[in-house]
């Protein structure tokens, strides 16, 4: 099919404008955090997986990891288990926990990698228990109860956090030209699996795969200010500053926090970007705009 001489120069356009990133990128790790919508809209699925196999097929090294509570908690309701919640966080006992294994890392996990593949990549899906991936242990949560004068430990069961990391085994994949997708559930010395929040999982991977990038797909624009306009270029110390005058807080506090501690950490850079938006990996990685929020150790913003 042939295409109009414009539509031809828009296409080599992009290809320039693509091609310093494609350069800068090559043979980088490149973690992703697959949530929200773009995990349940199949046309948003289909941008994605395109996206992270355009990736891998330039030279760059994306490592996925994904989220599922939404579908967690729909089998959950089908199965008559009541879910409990604490500052967010799933109570997980031992029953809540069979069924986390069971979606995370059957179901939400071998969608995503079936995504992957029917789009032209070679992708295998694990789990923090494979090869010892993910080292964890039980998350201590306290809390103070109104009336109350000192906190109280919360226990929330099988939620845990991670205590280290098995890069040999996502070394072994990556290096053989395979995508890693990533279920966050981690397990102890003594067997014990635990469920852990992505967004940690991925910040935690991206510190010791030494990621030239951390990208979160959320459900909204980026991080906003007061005012709603969505902020970008932002240095580590800009956003301490927003934390502490309340701008960021709520359910993005976070996230927000986890995109912190990667950068500081030695990440180059982490992105808030929406997955609400097609093809949203490629628009933040290889356009001079972007979309979303850029943290980095520089106050200016460099894709």
């Amino acid at each position: 099919m042939s295409v109009s001489r414009d539509a031809a120069m828009n296409i080599a356009h992009v290809l320039t404008e693509a091609l310093p990133y494609i350069q800068r990128f090559t043979g980088k790790t490149i973690v992703v955090k697959f949530g929200g919508n773009a995990m349940v809209d199949e046309a948003l699925q289909n941008s994605f997986a395109r996206d992270v196999v355009l990736m891998k097929t330039v030279g760059m090294n994306p490592v996925v990891v994904h989220g599922g509570g939404p579908q967690i908690g729909s089998l959950l309701e089908q199965l008559n288990i009541q879910s409990e919640f604490v500052d967010g966080m799933r109570v997980t006992d031992s029953q809540t926990m069979d069924v986390v294994e069971m979606v995370l890392g059957g179901a939400v996990n071998k969608q995503i990698v079936s995504l992957i593949n029917h789009n032209g990549g070679q992708a295998i899906g694990i789990t923090g228990k494979d090869g010892n991936l993910i080292k964890a242990s039980k998350l201590s949560v306290s809390r103070k109860t109104p009336g109350m004068h000192a906190t109280e430990i919360v226990d929330i069961g099988h939620v845990g956090e991670v205590e280290s990391v098995n890069t040999e085994v996502i070394d072994m994949l990556t290096q053989s030209d395979f995508i890693p997708v990533i279920a966050p559930i981690g397990v102890d010395d003594k067997g014990n699996s635990y469920n852990i929040n992505a967004d940690l999982v991925a910040g935690k991977l991206a510190e010791v795969l030494n990621a030239e990038k951390l990208m979160l797909l959320t459900n909204v624009a980026g991080l906003q200010d007061k005012q709603g306009q969505v902020l970008t270029g932002l240095s580590t110390q800009q956003v301490d500053k927003l934390i502490a005058d309340g701008t960021i807080y709520g359910g993005m506090l976070p996230k927000i926090s986890c995109a912190l501690d990667a950068v500081k950490s030695g990440v180059a850079s982490a992105q808030i970007i929406d997955g609400r938006v097609a093809h949203a990996l490629l628009l933040e990685i290889f356009t001079d705009s972007g979309i979303g929020t850029l943290i980095s150790n520089q106050s200016a913003k460099n894709n």
